[in-house]
């Protein structure tokens, strides 16, 4: 797949220019009450979906987990608590074969307080700006568009065509990001019409406001994917934050 390559790519590119000493990744998959950080020396892998044909549940990977550096997420936001009840999650591990498929950059996952707001994750994403110094990757693993409702609709009769509107957000967001509009994303359920058809769940869509949180004003920002989706109802489109 095409966005499988990109990741490739910018993982080859990432250790090229850049002495990565750990990757934290906030996952659409790993919903909680509160926020939590797994310290755990070794992941676990999690195969954390169902009903998928056997070769789904193959895959391994097998990464290192950074418990000094998961211990400083707790420094920084003493509300965060620490786990190890936890490994790499589908928002994480499948991302992770394709970036860094040797498995030698360490890992660890921070979680999403499902029922915080918005703006709680924004405001988080910034605390952690200190990592983002000491040379700590930090992902953010969802989707801009995750509608599984309207998608699983369409898959369960063959149509893989796209719902209709899905253009249509993809360029708002993408020109609100642009232009660090950064209040509108933040209230995505009510600065657009489509914002809660897009994301009628905050999981796949929060962890973008933690990349957003990162940004300072001299941070050059590139997409490093924009391809067509392979399911309706979805985005793929990925950027990164880099210093100028």
């Amino acid at each position: 797949r095409p966005f499988w390559n990109s990741l490739f790519e910018l993982g080859k590119g990432l250790k090229d220019k850049l002495e990565i000493k750990a990757a934290l990744i906030v996952s659409a998959h790993w919903c909680t009450k509160g926020t939590f950080v797994n310290i755990s020396k070794e992941q676990q892998q999690i195969y954390d979906y169902y009903g998928f044909p056997k070769e789904y549940y193959t895959p391994q990977y097998h990464a290192k987990g950074s418990p000094d550096v998961a211990g400083e997420v707790k420094k920084i936001v003493t509300s965060v608590t620490e786990t190890e009840d936890w490994g790499l999650d589908h928002g994480a591990w499948p991302m992770l074969m394709h970036l860094f498929p040797n498995a030698d950059v360490p890992v660890f996952q921070m979680s999403i307080d499902y029922y915080a707001a918005p703006s709680y994750h924004y405001e988080l994403g910034k605390q952690l700006k200190a990592l983002r110094e000491k040379g700590v990757l930090i992902i953010g693993s969802g989707s801009l568009i995750h509608n599984l409702r309207i998608a699983m609709q369409k898959m369960s009769s063959g149509d893989m065509t796209p719902a209709g509107w899905e253009a249509e957000y993809d360029a708002w967001i993408k020109k609100q990001i642009d232009e660090r509009n950064f209040n509108n994303i933040i209230n995505y359920e009510t600065s657009h019409k489509l914002g809660k058809l897009a994301a009628p769940t905050p999981d796949h869509f929060v962890p973008v406001l933690y990349s957003l949180g990162l940004m300072d004003a001299k941070d050059e920002l590139q997409y490093f994917y924009e391809g067509m989706p392979a399911l309706p109802a979805f985005s793929e489109r990925s950027f990164i934050i880099t210093s100028v």
